[in-house]
């Protein structure tokens, strides 16, 4: 056989290789055990051949061996460029998120009422303090026109202490009847601790129509808070006061924990504190042009932290902004 013929050969198709397939069917072609060359190295009987053709095999071996890293390094190159791995992602893929448990209340809220026929109404979270006091019928020295108590902007503008002005510009601009809640943030300057923030969520409603009474008061509170606390919960209404509401009541509910026996959650009263409420106090309706002798109307105010620390039993609601994921992935 003519050796340097099949290794010009043999180097010439190595050289045009372009995968680590191709290099591979080359190296069994040439150097294979049924190749011409191994072929040829069997036969030999004579030392100046076998020189000769185990120098053409090395050749060839040197060539391939070369050919193939030259191919393995290009294909790292173009994998390494192709295929980028952002080594900040989390390792194990991704979890699907919730909403935050207040969001939830305050949907859940938001469906209750929208089944009974109500409407969400959005407020603004800075108000004169006309809508968020004297509409409301605060007496000029009430506390809560203390800047110890809210947030004030300037001499005539506040940051909302309660959803309760939405209600007023409702009732400003159309007619009775009315039915609606407002949801949203309010602010109070309170110093955070277990259950204060200066930032906090309300729920406030209101119903204004003719010969609307106490009774569907409680009655739509009654069946509120079975929403929220469950079907078997009972509930409790006491007279209280607030400056927008004659009469005024606050609602309670029977503890989820001891169903009313007493334990350290209801401080052994069998009962839990939600929120405030009453009928619409005649001088709030004389402020918006609606005549008190016609009309009446019923309002509440609870706030959502409340009913999420009620419901769940958590003890501090800074657990709602601590962003800790061992306590938002209960929910």
């Amino acid at each position: 056989m003519d050796a340097d013929a099949l290794e010009r050969e043999g180097l010439a198709a190595a050289a045009a290789a372009e995968s680590a397939d191709a290099i591979e069917v080359v190296r069994v072609e040439y150097l294979g055990r049924k190749s011409a060359l191994k072929q040829a190295l069997r036969e030999v009987r004579d030392r100046e051949t076998g020189m000769a053709l185990n120098a053409v095999r090395e050749r060839l071996e040197a060539a391939i061996d070369a050919r193939e890293s030259e191919l393995a390094r290009a294909e790292l190159d173009a994998r390494l460029t192709t295929e980028r791995v952002d080594v900040t992602l989390p390792v194990g893929g991704y979890s699907r998120g919730k909403l935050h448990l207040i969001t939830q209340i305050r949907r859940e809220v938001e469906d209750v009422f929208l089944g009974l026929g109500y409407n969400v109404v959005d407020g603004r979270e800075v108000e004169s303090t006309y809508y968020n006091f004297d509409a409301l019928n605060f007496p000029a020295g009430h506390p809560a026109r203390s800047p110890l108590a809210t947030l004030f902007v300037d001499e005539k503008t506040v940051l909302r202490t309660e959803t309760s002005p939405s209600q007023v510009r409702t009732m400003e601009a159309q007619e009775p009847p009315i039915y609606i809640v407002s949801l949203g943030r309010t602010y109070r300057r309170d110093t955070p601790d277990a259950t204060h923030s200066p930032i906090f969520h309300q729920v406030e409603g209101l119903a204004v129509d003719e010969g609307i009474t106490l009774a569907d008061l409680t009655g739509t509170l009654d069946f509120l808070l079975r929403k929220l606390f469950g079907e078997n919960r009972r509930t409790e209404f006491r007279t209280h006061y607030f400056p927008f509401t004659e009469p005024s009541i606050e609602a309670y509910v029977s503890c989820h924990v001891c169903d009313g026996d007493g334990c350290p959650v209801c401080r052994h009263s069998g009962w839990i504190e939600v929120g405030g409420a009453g009928m619409v106090d005649p001088k709030v309706f004389e402020a918006v042009g609606y005549d008190p002798e016609r009309y009446s109307g019923f309002a509440f105010g609870w706030g959502l932290e409340r009913i999420a620390m009620l419901r769940h039993e958590f003890p501090d609601l800074r657990e709602l902004w601590r962003n800790d994921l061992r306590f938002s992935r209960q929910f």
